[in-house]
């Protein structure tokens, strides 16, 4: 059978938790931002909580129950094409779930972007000759760093750097949607980054040493029917995805999803 197909589930029955409200996404300074990112209207935040213990290693058969699971069938959203918010409406036959690194504690993980003179110390990001990295529009030289793996100053995120998932959220939320306009300073980017991490990451303190530790962990899912690509949409693109954020403790689970396309404007 082929990896995450539908076999033994593990019992793992899902409820979604309606109450659980995602702060970081509502905030009017944040959903002024989103709405300036052409992301507002596109991206959801939502909780669910489960009945059996987390085993990491049984991902795959975690996933695909919470597919099959009717309480997920009847409350999961997407974007359709027309960019109204639906359930599902098919069967999953198989899924991929791809483990995301999430070891970051502090934002000075970005520190390097002034060390590097891709943002003067003022905050202001520093502009470039307008290019294409299809189909994004690069005027500066964060975008740069961000996408053109051959720019001067790529490798100052290695690639185990740029799979962490704070570095996901900060790249997603400066790309935006189709409509993006972006920023000038790069204090945006980072705050909202940080309120949306803090919100679905869980920590703990360790009792021995007394660390701060993230307990959660994190998977970027897509899904499929008999037909294809069905989840988080039809259209595979590097902006639209959902991550997973598993709290083994709490038994909740966090999903982040974003359906690129034009943002509500008003």
């Amino acid at each position: 059978m082929a990896e995450g197909e539908q076999g033994d589930l593990g019992g793992y029955y899902f409820r979604y938790l309606p109450q659980k409200t995602f702060q970081s996404l509502s905030t009017k300074e944040t959903t002024s931002r989103l709405r300036q990112w052409s992301m507002l209207g596109r991206i959801k935040a939502q909780a669910f909580g489960f009945d059996q213990v987390f085993q990491s290693y049984r991902k795959d058969d975690f996933v695909m129950a919470f597919f099959k699971d009717p309480n997920v069938i009847l409350n999961l959203k997407l974007l359709s094409d027309s960019g109204q918010w639906i359930t599902l409406g098919t069967e999953v036959k198989k899924i991929e779930a791809i483990n995301v690194p999430c070891t970051q504690l502090s934002m000075s993980f970005f520190r390097r972007l002034y060390n590097e003179d891709i943002v003067r110390d003022s905050g202001h990001i520093v502009k470039c000759l307008d290019s294409f990295c299809d189909p994004f529009l690069i005027s500066d030289e964060l975008r740069k760093v961000l996408l053109v793996e051959d720019s001067e100053k790529y490798e100052i995120f290695s690639q185990p750097d740029r799979e962490e998932f704070l570095f996901r959220l900060f790249k997603h939320l400066c790309l935006g949607g189709a409509l993006c306009q972006y920023e000038d300073i790069l204090n945006p980017y980072l705050e909202t980054t940080k309120l949306i991490y803090k919100d679905l990451v869980s920590v703990r303190k360790h009792p021995q040493t007394k660390e701060i530790q993230i307990t959660s962990f994190i998977f970027k899912v897509t899904a499929y029917d008999s037909v294809g690509l069905c989840y988080p949409s039809t259209k595979s693109h590097e902006q639209t995805f959902s991550y997973f954020i598993v709290d083994p403790i709490k038994r909740h689970l966090h999903v982040l999803y974003h359906h690129y396309g034009v943002g509500e404007m008003s």
